[in-house]
């Protein structure tokens, strides 16, 4: 399936659109990364903004977890490396909470 043409404000639209999008996830993980809110606390939002974000992504910003134990917890958990948090099933969550907990 063709991708529909847009004509260029329609494509500045979307191109502003999501920018808007990144910057709000951005700023959702810097305060995850400041303590501000809990890894749990994110998987409890029921937002678009937190359900796009990454599981890699929200696990790397919590405090003390780096990439390698990132991928660790994920595997643990048997999540996908590219699963965002809003794919996550009820135990993959329990599972990752716990771990982090």
């Amino acid at each position: 399936m063709a991708l529909p043409t847009l004509t260029p404000e329609q494509r500045q639209a979307a191109l502003a659109k999501a920018a808007e999008a990144r910057a709000a996830r951005t700023a959702l993980l810097a305060k995850v990364k400041a303590g501000e809110l809990t890894f749990a606390q994110l998987l409890e939002r029921d937002d678009d903004i937190a359900k796009k974000i990454k599981v890699s992504q929200a696990l790397r910003a919590v405090k003390g977890v780096g990439p390698a134990k990132a991928s660790a917890l994920m595997e643990e958990a048997g999540v996908d490396e590219k699963r965002r948090l809003g794919g996550l099933g009820a135990q993959q969550r329990k599972k990752l909470v716990e771990a982090l907990g």
